[in-house]
């Protein structure tokens, strides 16, 4: 099985999949206490904006095993209270396993995947579970959800 390894999530690696922000320890402009536009996420005027939560598990082996995207709208992700590790891969009309990175996200920060790239949930990293947020508009997981199950010789292992 190959394996991939989870590396720092940074700016420059992290670019071509979205942006992200510290939201305990937010940096950079801001009016007082109020740090406006650290991610900003296209939405589409004809859906609602959704927040999910959403539990990641711990787990010995940190298989990759399914994708999804969403044609129509960026995701939101931030961990409330564990640091977690995600997988993600470019945008592209049929699934790239050979092309998929792990990033180890810390817990508060918050990711914002782009149009398209490949993902599917992920692990918590210290604790039994992280419960995470999950920003959508409302009911995309039924009317502009693509999920994938990769053939067993696509399976990938995350390594830390």
């Amino acid at each position: 099985m190959r394996q991939i390894k989870a590396q720092k999530l940074t700016v420059e690696a992290f670019a071509p999949y979205g942006s992200f922000c510290n939201i305990t320890d937010p940096q950079g402009f801001h009016m007082g206490d109020f740090y406006r536009d650290q991610v900003v996420m296209h939405v589409s005027g004809e859906h609602n904006m959704a927040f999910s939560p959403m539990i990641m598990h711990k787990a010995d082996h940190m298989l990759v095993q399914k994708v999804e995207y969403h044609n129509s709208t960026c995701e939101g992700i931030v961990s409330m209270d564990d640091d977690i590790v995600i997988h993600v891969a470019p945008a592209s009309p049929d699934p790239v396993p050979q092309l998929t990175e792990a990033f180890l996200v810390p817990k508060g920060t918050m990711v914002r995947l782009n149009l398209g790239t490949w993902h599917c949930g992920g692990y918590a990293l210290h604790q039994p579970q992280a419960h995470v947020l999950v920003v959508l508009p409302e009911r995309i997981y039924k009317n502009d959800c693509t999920v994938v199950e990769y053939d067993e010789k696509d399976w990938m292992e995350i390594v830390l």
